[in-house]
């Protein structure tokens, strides 16, 4: 669960953030409660989770939408 949070929080940086990212959030936060032997690895995918979501919310700031993109 622990690497599979990392690599979900990492991919939602690029797309679908709104939904790979708290999937990444909870799988970390569960890993981490059973007491995974990878904690390094679930902690950075419980932030890269949460740096999807700020990275979506200041991506929809700037364009004042509920959807966002690179293109302008």
């Amino acid at each position: 669960m622990a690497v599979a949070s990392f690599v979900l929080g990492l991919l939602g940086l690029l797309v679908l953030n709104l939904f790979l990212g708290p999937i990444a959030i909870v799988l970390a936060s569960m890993a981490l409660l059973r007491g995974t032997g990878r904690k390094g690895r679930a902690m950075l995918g419980l932030g890269l989770g949460v740096a999807d979501l700020v990275v979506l919310g200041v991506l929809m700031s700037m364009d004042n939408t509920v959807s966002w993109g690179l293109a302008g």
